[in-house]
């Protein structure tokens, strides 16, 4: 118990690490004062200060066991091999699977009938599109809404000469000069829809010149993860007809309408329909008795994962030696990605920033790492930019307020903001808060929406600087009076003014030194 010339109630708090705040001081005109200091105990929750990050890490070591089912970069078929520079074409792997080609009217009903048997790949739909298979809407009711046999014929007849049953088609040169010739006599009449097969419209074509796709489209069943092609059996493709009916027009068999792929699980690839599960086998029975021509078929499928597939940390695995521990966590600021690599990783800070950067996009656009502890009285960090745009300036949201950061000369921490918003829950609209070590005003801006005046105070001149931009940016800077002096002379001076008004909230967000600065609240 200490006896102070007035009656003061210190009830000190530990929200943050090492910080106080000092609330209910009630001041009165007695000749005496009771100082009572109470301590409450931290939260029994996991801290989320014991690191700079909490990261969450793997070891390699078990990496290298065998992988029983999933992608995997040490499975499937290597396309590009270069070790010399990093280069995203080496982590292009290829699968061989089978599928199930079916029309695209029934592909929803059977994926729920064979889903336990399909490809269960995270980040892989089970139906894919078949290479040229769709049609334009403008060509549907040329071709028909029932895919029957005699619409069928029809259009095959036009597109390839000739049907199932017109024995002998002529050979390719008379049957093109039939066709030019035809076109020449009676124009589009009689092939109109091939026009619109061979001349794609203008926006399209610019659409598509755009993007840099050609025939790497939606309709071709590539993104910009997988890519998935029907292996076609030699002999199995008719005449090439795409000169005449343009690069749209791919050769494969004779068209049956418009079909999907149903993936197939792994463990099926480069099986007969023998050795298929009787659920398939029952799907293709059943479609064989209700038609007579064949809808249903097993193909065989090449499944490419490009490198934009891959998680980071399953890039980082083939990356780093075996054994390393793969960082898989940082802190993020903004558009900033805050690293704290081991001394085992900086030999490899390069690729890990490339990594980082490439799979966070855009969000991350710049990745940096923190060389060394902080010692300065700023408490600002020393960090090395390795990887995208090299300011450290950026803008962070919290609580709905904008805070304008420059960490190469301020102080910031992201994962301080749920224990920020806790502390913020203690005060009410009648408090009157003094933030003594107030930064850039993650505390005081935030205090201020919802107290009656906040009185903010910072050592450093750049964070300052920024307090007093982010509180005109979030519109309360009447309601903010700032400072800039050393803690104890402000802790002075704000007490012994007959201007202030009546303090009852202290924040002393402070790490390590925080404590040291309530005997200075013994001489007020």
């Amino acid at each position: 118990m200490y006896v102070l010339p007035r009656q003061i109630q210190l009830m000190a708090l530990y929200p943050l690490p090492s910080a106080v705040i000092l609330n209910k001081i009630n001041i009165s005109s007695t000749s005496s004062l009771h100082f009572t200091c109470r301590f409450f105990p931290k939260p029994l929750t996991p801290s989320l200060f014991s690191t700079t990050i909490a990261a969450a890490t793997t070891s390699s070591s078990t990496l290298f066991q065998p992988h029983s089912y999933g992608p995997s970069l040490y499975k499937g078929h290597k396309v590009h091999q270069n070790t010399d520079n990093f280069d995203e074409e080496n982590f292009t792997r290829v699968f061989d699977i089978t599928a199930l080609r079916v029309p695209s009217e029934h592909c929803f009903s059977l994926e729920s009938k064979l889903r336990g048997h399909l490809l269960n790949w995270p980040r892989i739909r089970n139906i894919a599109r078949v290479p040229g298979d769709d049609i334009d809407d403008e060509l549907k009711e040329f071709i028909g809404n029932n895919n029957d046999t005699e619409t069928l014929i029809a259009l095959e007849r036009r597109i390839y000469g000739k049907a199932e049953g017109d024995g002998e088609k002529m050979c390719s040169v008379l049957y093109r000069d039939k066709l030019a010739r035809t076109f020449n006599s009676t124009g589009y009449v009689k092939f109109q829809n091939l026009a619109k097969l061979s001349r794609p419209k203008k926006s399209k074509k610019k659409r598509e010149e755009k993007e840099g796709s050609g025939r790497q489209r939606k309709g071709l069943g590539r993104n910009e993860m997988a890519l998935v092609e029907v292996v076609e059996e030699e002999g199995s493709g008719d005449e090439d007809l795409s000169g005449l009916l343009g690069d749209d027009f791919i050769r494969r068999r004779k068209w049956s309408g418009s079909t999907r792929l149903l993936l197939l699980d792994e463990r099926y690839a480069n099986k007969g329909i023998e050795e298929m599960p009787e659920a398939i086998k029952a799907v293709l029975k059943e479609q064989n008795e209700e038609s007579t021509r064949l809808s249903f078929e097993i193909v065989r499928c090449k499944l490419t994962l490009f490198y934009n597939y891959w998680q980071m940390n399953e890039v980082l695995e083939v990356l780093l030696p075996q054994g390393m521990i793969v960082p898989s966590a940082f802190e993020t600021i903004g558009h900033i990605a805050h690293l704290n690599l081991r001394d085992e990783h900086l030999p490899y800070k390069k690729l890990i920033a490339k990594v980082v950067l490439d799979k966070n996009k855009p969000k991350i656009q710049t990745v940096a790492n923190k060389i060394d502890a902080i010692h300065n009285d700023y408490r600002t960090m020393q960090l090395e930019v390795l990887a995208g745009n090299h300011s450290l300036v950026t803008t962070v949201v919290e609580n709905g307020l904008y805070f304008d950061v420059d960490l190469s000369t301020v102080y910031w921490n992201s994962r301080l903001a749920t224990e920020r918003q806790r502390l913020l829950s203690c005060f009410t609209h009648d408090d009157v808060v003094c933030d003594v070590f107030a930064g850039i005003g993650p505390i005081a801006i935030s205090a201020a929406k919802k107290v009656k005046y906040v009185y903010a105070n910072d050592l450093n001149p750049s964070a300052v600087e920024y307090l007093e931009r982010n509180c005109v940016r979030n519109k309360l800077e009447r309601k903010i009076e700032i400072f800039n002096m050393d803690g104890r002379r402000f802790i002075d001076s704000i007490f012994a003014s007959e201007k202030t008004r009546a303090i009852t909230q202290v924040v002393m967000n402070l790490p390590n030194d925080a404590a040291e600065f309530l005997v200075d609240f013994l001489k007020v």
